[in-house]
Formats: C-alpha cells, sequence, structure tokens
C-alpha cells in the first residue's frame, strides 16, 4: 500500500464544552491544510472517521468539512465507522484511494465529542461495539469487556495486577510531558496499585487508573501519494498498513490471546520487511491496561502469558527497550473514540521526524501503531518512517 502523510494537526484531548463536533472538525482540517502547505482546491478526496452512536445528535458529519473552506465544496466526502479503529480505518480509505490512482491528495479526519451524554449513557453506547446478543448484560458498560479479559488473563496466567499499575503509571507519566493529553499528570504507581475512594474498582479486578479516559477531540492528516509526497517539505511513509479482522462474539474466540492483533503485527513487520527489534517506539490501544498488556505478547515483545516481564523490567518505559506510547496512550492523551486511530499516527508521525517536543523519543526513526477496535475484532498496524531521511 503507497502513501505518505504530507500534514497533520491535533486538537487538545478533553472536555470541550460549548463546542460541537462541527467547530473540532474545522479546527483540525485548517491546521493539516496549513501544515502540508495545500489548499482546499488540492484535495481529490475525504473521508471523516466518527463512531457517534449517539453521543451526538448531529448525523451524517462528512461534509462538515467543507465548513473549513469553500474550496472542499463537490469532493466526494464519506464518512467512516469502524467502533475504536475508526481513525485508522479512515485513513485506510484514503491509502486504498491514492493507491488506486483515484487520489493524488486525501484529507483524514477522526473526531469524537463523547461528553455530551452521562456516563450511563457512554457505557451503552460503547457496548454497541460489542457482540449484543450475547455481550449486552455485562455490567460495567466495555469497561466490564475489558474485566472480563482481565479476569480470565489472571485465572490462566496469574494476578497481573502490579504490571498494570506499572503501565497505568507509565502512561500517565508519559501523558505529563504532552500538551495534547487530556489528563497531564503523574500519578505514581502507588496510586496507581492501590484502590481509593479516588481509585475505586471499576470492573473485575480494574480500577479506574486502568481505563482510558471519557473525551472531546480530533485530529488529521493529508496524505499523498509517494510522487507527489516527495515535492512536499515533510513526508512520512507507510512501510506497512494493514488490517486483521476477527469474529465479533467473544465465544467464538480465545479473547485472551489477542489472535488479530498478533497477525496484524505479523503482517505489517514482514510487508515492512523489519522486525519488532528494528522500531523506536510503538503507540498502541491502550483502552484498558490490560489490552496494552496483552498486546506486548501480540506484537512479539514477550511469549503469550509473559507480558508482564515488558513492563517490570523496564523494556516499555521512554527510556527502555522498546517505548510504548510515549504519548501517554489512550490513558492519558485520552480517548475520543473516532479521533484516536488518526492522533496515533500523528503523534508516531511527529517522532519520526523530530517534531514531538517534549514526549519525544530521541533519535526515533522507525515507529509502529497498533490501534484496535472492540475487544480485539478490528486490528490495524502501520509501521512510519520519514520518507527522506
Amino acid at each position: 500500500m503507497s502513501g505518505c502523510m504530507v500534514g497533520w494537526a491535533h486538537s487538545k484531548f478533553g472536555k470541550h464544552e460549548g463546542r460541537d463536533i462541527e467547530s473540532l472538525i474545522v479546527e483540525v482540517t485548517e491546521a493539516a491544510l496549513a501544515d502540508a502547505g495545500v489548499g482546499a482546491a488540492d484535495i481529490d478526496t475525504i473521508y471523516l472517521g466518527t463512531m457517534n452512536g449517539g453521543f451526538v445528535r448531529q448525523e451524517f458529519p462528512a461534509s462538515l468539512v467543507f465548513q473549513a473552506n469553500p474550496g472542499f465544496r463537490f469532493k466526494p466526502a464519506t464518512r467512516i465507522e469502524n467502533a475504536c479503529a475508526t481513525g485508522s480505518a479512515a485513513i485506510h480509505q484514503g491509502l486504498n484511494a491514492i493507491a488506486a490512482g483515484r487520489a493524488r491528495l486525501a484529507l483524514v479526519v477522526g473526531v469524537e465529542k463523547m461528553t455530551e451524554v452521562s456516563g450511563a449513557k457512554v457505557g451503552d453506547i460503547l457496548l454497541g461495539a460489542s457482540y449484543r446478543k450475547e455481550e449486552d448484560a455485562i455490567e460495567g458498560g466495555f469497561a466490564g469487556i475489558f474485566g472480563q479479559i482481565a479476569q480470565s488473563y489472571f485465572q490462566r496466567y496469574g494476578d497481573q495486577s502490579d504490571a498494570l499499575a506499572r503501565i497505568a503509571a507509565k502512561n500517565h507519566k508519559n501523558g505529563a510531558a504532552n500538551p495534547l493529553a487530556q489528563m497531564q499528570k503523574d500519578l505514581g504507581y502507588e496510586f496507581c496499585r492501590t484502590v481509593s475512594d479516588k481509585n475505586p474498582i471499576v470492573a473485575g479486578p480494574l480500577k479506574r487508573t486502568d481505563c482510558s479516559l471519557v473525551s472531546d477531540g480530533a485530529a488529521a492528516v493529508v496524505l499523498a501519494d509517494t510522487a507527489t509526497a516527495l515535492s512536499m517539505k515533510k513526508a512520512v511513509i507507510f512501510r506497512a498498513a494493514e488490517q486483521v479482522n476477527d469474529f465479533l462474539p467473544m465465544s467464538r474466540r480465545d479473547v485472551i490471546a489477542f489472535e488479530g492483533p498478533a497477525l496484524a503485527w505479523q503482517q505489517a513487520l514482514a510487508k515492512a520487511r523489519v522486525s519488532l527489534d528494528d522500531l523506536d517506539l510503538v503507540e498502541t490501544h491502550d483502552c484498558f491496561t490490560i489490552a496494552e498488556l496483552i498486546e506486548y505478547e501480540a506484537m512479539g515483545l514477550t511469549p503469550k502469558g509473559e507480558g508482564a516481564r515488558a513492563i517490570l523490567e523496564g523494556w516499555t518505559e521512554k527510556d527502555g527497550r522498546l517505548p510504548v506510547n510515549p504519548s501517554g496512550g489512550l490513558k492519558s492523551k485520552g480517548h475520543p473514540i473516532g479521533a484516536t486511530g488518526v492522533s496515533m499516527h500523528v503523534l508516531a508521525a511527529m517522532q519520526v521526524t523530530g517534531q514531538a517536543g517534549g514526549i519525544q523519543v530521541p533519535g526515533a526513526a522507525l515507529a509502529g501503531v497498533m490501534n484496535m477496535g472492540g475487544a480485539a475484532v478490528a486490528n490495524f498496524v502501520s509501521i512510519l518512517e520519514p520518507l527522506r531521511a
């Protein structure tokens, strides 16, 4: 799959009172075009990623991108949804259009505004990314789904509460240096490890600090074919962009094996002709700390059941063998569903171009991104590097 990111933008994630999805879309669209040095008239096609499902009343949002610039009028614009992997799915559609020769430049925007509805409503909307026929009665919304996954993992491999707290503490420490993050506070291991009034049990063994944040936010990228990208001021190429989907019902698979993420990683590394050891960092989908733990195994960092080693021995710290989520991840940065996949690609692109500021991994030149929809159902892995050294 050919294609490069030649411009990007990222709103601050958090609770944006008084703003709607239109204003978030317009903000990142204008900024991404300016960053790429292109105009709306130069864009051939537009993909807008948002899950919605009832977070906001406004549906049919693809043409809201046009509110940023009348030069977009009459361009094709399409809304994409693939649960928590919506942003990466939208990027893939842009890459597909470029690979097919249907576009030279594509604009991809990811957006979500989750904070207009109650916590109970958020939980119910997110359960729409589960198999309702069998999983609708699980208590705790999507946290309940991953609470069950954590419980099953603990039953098979032993209590991993120390490792989960270390992951939470790592990501909050990283996020404290990220000005785009929703929560810029280093909570420390002891707080994350201890059940308290401020850190209660949410579902199964998962505490509040094990769960990503309900967020508003948007991110955007301008994609270009390689020939066009060579003439741009900056370009990050997709060495690989792989998608693997699995069965939706958890009952049809070993849900703690994360077979879909593992296969997506295998395919992406093979396509890019690199090994995991070649990567300088990974931005991975830590919707819950147990997800990041199992993703260590899925990417091949440790054997199955030994993911805890990666965090307990410091491998995935910012100064470790393979920094994971130097941005703070979904845990600290926030998780506005449709924006997340685009955000992860933007932050990885910033890293490999040396533009990540306080969260920069020194010398980063090759990055992996793993964005997951549902409980390891829709799995996207990208391998990114600068087009020009």
